[in-house]
């Protein structure tokens, strides 16, 4: 009897995780079709005028704030696709899913999973799957208006400076006349991602309530890859001892 029971958890395991497969699969084919069309249209990107040059550390480059509206350098398709691959796929999204999985198995949440290794998968892949078609929802629905999915870090700005640009980007985000509009395709993609995932949900979360949860938690979490991104690369520098790439009297406005 036991041995049965094992054994129709471990298919049913195997069958949520197809069906993640499927899902992620079918959400990153229709991200690339959404970017496709746009990046046949995109030429080369005008080079940057602004002195503040922009850094390659762990993963990506790190962009710094323009000085000005015109030294914007507007989002090409093929640097949005690459946004779409690493926030999706990337070590530091793959990484924060063990953290959170391993959190949600701990205290069994939701209890349908179980407190197992099972479990740990099925919340591991739940959460990829939202991810996915998250990002596929802002970068394609911003790609019509040019709406900028990257963080900008700021340049030897105060404390204070830095914190209200980490929390400013999680609300805005630049587009093509180089100036900071509400994040209109980040909010569709936020909302429309958690309520339309309640479709695959398990039922303990899969209402609005929950997903109003799990749409503040998705600000959240944006919110702290941007601090990620704004603080980290200077400590990284810091600690191997490496110059700072910027002048002295460079500022960012």
């Amino acid at each position: 009897m036991k041995q049965a029971v094992k054994r129709d958890v471990v298919e049913m395991s195997l069958e949520f995780l197809a069906a993640a497969l499927r899902r992620l699969t079918l959400v990153t084919c229709c991200g690339l079709l959404l970017l496709a069309p746009v990046a046949a249209q995109t030429g080369e990107a005008a080079p940057v005028r602004s002195q503040h040059q922009d850094l390659y550390s762990f993963d990506h480059y790190i962009h710094a704030v323009p000085e000005t509206a015109g030294d914007y350098r507007p989002i090409t398709a093929d640097e949005r696709l690459r946004w779409f691959t690493r926030a999706t796929v990337g070590p530091k999204n793959l990484t924060g899913g063990l953290f959170t999985a391993g959190i949600g198995t701990g205290f069994n949440f939701p209890h349908e999973y179980g407190p197992h290794w099972q479990g740990f998968g099925q919340r591991y892949g739940m959460r990829l799957t939202g991810i996915s078609t998250g990002n596929a929802i802002e970068a394609g629905l911003g790609s019509i208006w040019g709406e900028d999915p990257r963080y900008f870090h700021t340049v030897h700005a105060t404390f204070g400076a830095r914190a209200k640009n980490v929390f400013d980007l999680t609300f805005r985000a630049y587009q093509p006349d180089g100036e900071r509009h509400l994040a209109y395709a980040r909010f569709v993609a936020e909302f429309g991602n958690n309520f339309l995932s309640n479709t695959w949900r398990v039922p303990s979360e899969a209402d609005w309530q929950h997903a109003l949860i799990r749409t503040g938690w998705g600000f959240g979490g944006r919110a702290l890859s941007n601090a990620f991104a704004e603080f980290v690369p200077q400590m990284w520098r810091r600690l191997r001892h490496k110059p700072d790439p910027y002048p002295v009297d460079a500022r960012t406005p």
